[in-house]
């Protein structure tokens, strides 16, 4: 038997941000994780593919902070450019905001793209102050927690009032309402509106249309909306991440799936791992989402209605990840410079809510919104690494071989209406549906956020009401994932805040 002042499962980047800002603060932490690494999606490979999720979006310095790392001794590289890819051949490369043709010339939507980014980064920057802390709510005001929130609340209205009037009005004008309307009041339909509107809804059952798209945008711009592909790839961030919290004494120990967790007069003790170990702690955060924590602790931990709110969740995974062998490192149809970039297949804001319409009643797209970026597997192997979304984890009829073998001939249809010479290039494709991706990572309805983006499940109703501030139901128990504040996206800043979150209450 062993005792720590905290244990902490899952080693995804949340778990390890929690763990590191745990053992900053000199506590005895303890993580486990099932997998026989850490990293979460960020590492997990399937079927000798490339990782889950290759793209690293918002990495916040706040969460390197955490693991007393240098930004720049961790090799992040270089923002990666996009391309909105165009079923003509026309397609538009971006770089920050600004849009060229794949000849370098300015696309005549650029200017207007240009203004809509750079507003939208400024938003972002303002509700980043909300992200990179715990919702308000812990400690009473004249506490050190509580003058630490108001402080923060202070500083977010004054950004507000130094933006002038008539934009502090169109901020909150805008923030409540959906991305579609706003991207073409700004531009015509398009491509580049299409990148827009995807990245909108990127990973959520929702369309660009949906009430509070435009907030999930917004959030994604709030460290610049940058894209990186990190050297080494993501198993090596997450190596040096490791790394460094193993340097505060943190015990992190994989190959060690939990099977409960241990209670005692509505407390946590510790858990029970699936060998038998018993593993003490007074406090148990967990990256995995409150249903799999209720599965953890048994509904019984739970009055009547927190377990209710729980199962209730919106937890509907709608993407798919399919993976692209190709017969060299780079993607035929783009020039060299761009093997690497992020490509889009979103020809317009229409198309992206088009594509929505049929998940919402469990059927699968006929013509996705695609994400995709030119990968190598360990063994040096060019891997196109797609997410496909709006194939809903719920399908009607299910996820048989049949199924995936649909979506593997619709991804390759769709991308070949913007790269035609792809087909020719690809020797072999992997469909890893989201009921897949549920079952080897935990999260529920293989949802990549582990629970919707929207409006009634954010900030501190985040992932529901009584669970803002990451604790949730007995004594000890907090939650520290994707599911909670402020969300996903390899940020780990979930984890970081719920850590925070502890130590304000820690006796």
């Amino acid at each position: 038997m062993s005792r720590f002042d905290a244990i902490v499962i899952g080693a995804g980047i949340n778990g390890l941000a929690a763990a590191a800002t745990l053992a900053r603060a000199g506590k005895s932490v303890c993580v486990l994780e099932q997998a026989a690494a850490p990293g979460g999606m960020a590492t997990l490979r399937l079927d000798d593919g490339p990782e889950l999720a290759p793209l690293l979006w918002n990495l916040s310095p706040v969460v390197l902070k955490a693991f007393n790392i240098d930004p720049a001794t961790l090799g992040l590289g270089a923002p990666l450019p996009a391309v909105a890819l165009d079923p003509g051949g026309a397609h538009i490369v971006l770089r920050g905001g600004w849009a060229t043709s794949l000849s370098g010339e300015t696309h005549a939507d650029g200017p207007a793209f240009q203004r809509l980014h750079g507003q939208l980064v400024t938003y972002g920057a303002l509700l980043r102050r909300l992200a990179e802390a715990p919702p308000p709510g812990g400690g009473t005001l004249l506490s050190q927690p509580g003058l630490a929130q108001l402080l923060r609340l202070s500083r977010l209205g004054l950004d507000l009032k130094r933006m002038g009037k008539p934009e502090m009005r169109r901020f909150l004008q805008v923030l409540l309402s959906n991305a579609y309307d706003l991207i073409l009041d700004e531009m015509p339909d398009g491509p580049l509106a299409g990148l827009l509107a995807a990245d909108a809804v990127r990973g959520n059952a929702t369309g660009p249309r949906s009430p509070g798209s435009v907030f999930t945008l917004i959030y994604r711009m709030g460290h610049g909306g940058e894209v990186r592909r990190p050297e080494g790839g993501m198993p090596n961030l997450i190596r040096r991440l490791d790394e460094a919290l193993q340097k505060t004494g943190c015990t992190i120990r994989t190959g060690t799936p939990v099977a409960r967790i241990i209670l005692e007069d509505d407390r946590v003790t510790g858990v029970e791992t699936k060998g038998g170990e018993i593993i003490e702690a007074p406090r148990v955060l967990s990256s995995l989402g409150p249903k799999s924590v209720l599965g953890l602790t048994g509904a019984e931990a739970f009055d009547i209605e927190a377990a209710r709110r729980i199962r209730h969740l919106r937890t509907r995974g709608t993407v798919a990840k399919v993976n692209l062998r190709l017969t060299a490192p780079r993607v035929p149809g783009l020039p060299d410079d761009l093997s690497a970039a992020r490509l889009v297949y979103a020809p317009s804001a229409d198309y992206v809510e088009a594509a929505f319409t049929p998940s919402k009643y469990g059927s699968l797209s006929e013509a996705p919104v695609i994400e995709a970026t030119c990968v190598a597997a360990p063994d040096g192997r060019p891997w196109l690494s797609a997410n496909v979304q709006y194939a809903p984890a719920d399908l009607d009829g299910g996820w048989d071989d049949a199924a995936c073998d649909r979506l593997r001939q619709i991804t390759l249809d769709t991308l070949a209406r913007a790269l035609p010479d792809l087909p020719g290039a690809v020797e072999e494709l992997q469909v890893i549906p989201p009921t897949r991706i549920a079952a080897e990572t935990g999260a529920a309805g293989g949802h990549w956020h582990h629970a919707e983006l929207a409006l009634d499940q954010i900030f501190a109703l985040r992932p529901g009401n009584g669970m803002g501030r990451y604790a949730m139901g007995p004594r000890g128990l907090y939650l520290c994932g994707a599911s909670t504040h402020p969300g996903g996206d390899v940020m780990g800043l979930a984890g970081r805040n719920a850590a925070a979150a502890v130590l304000e209450g820690w006796v």
